[in-house]
């Protein structure tokens, strides 16, 4: 990944919507991500996960119909079936997520964004 500023971002959720603007207020132009139209794959997410420092099921949105639907609420999945998950349904992938100088943070609230400056 780039040494730009990266969020990706979903416009319609309110969060992500929030987190932009805080970093826009500071200067910051990131790189946009739509990440429900460009999903990131399964590489780029070990490499935003380990950035973040936190395991796959700690990404994991798990209020979507899919969480359930596919059996992610099993303690016993695997981070590579959780990845593969998230690669191939983005809506699992908690958001909004921005990156900075080799690091992520998911911006719940958007002011956790801000630590990253």
């Amino acid at each position: 990944m780039s040494d730009t500023p990266r969020l990706y971002h979903n416009p319609r959720c309110s969060k992500s919507r929030g987190a932009l603007e805080l970093l826009k207020e500071h200067g910051i132009e990131p790189e946009i991500v739509p990440y429900l139209e460009t999903p990131p794959s399964e590489a780029q997410l070990r490499e935003l996960l380990g950035m973040l420092g936190i395991p796959a099921r700690d990404l994991l949105r798990k209020g979507e119909e899919e969480y359930k639907a596919l059996g992610l609420d099993d303690p016993a999945m695997s981070e590579d079936r959780i990845i593969a998950a998230m690669a191939s349904h983005p809506r699992l992938i908690e958001r909004p997520v921005f990156v900075h100088n080799g690091r992520a943070v998911i911006g719940r609230p958007p002011e956790l964004v801000l630590g990253l400056l």
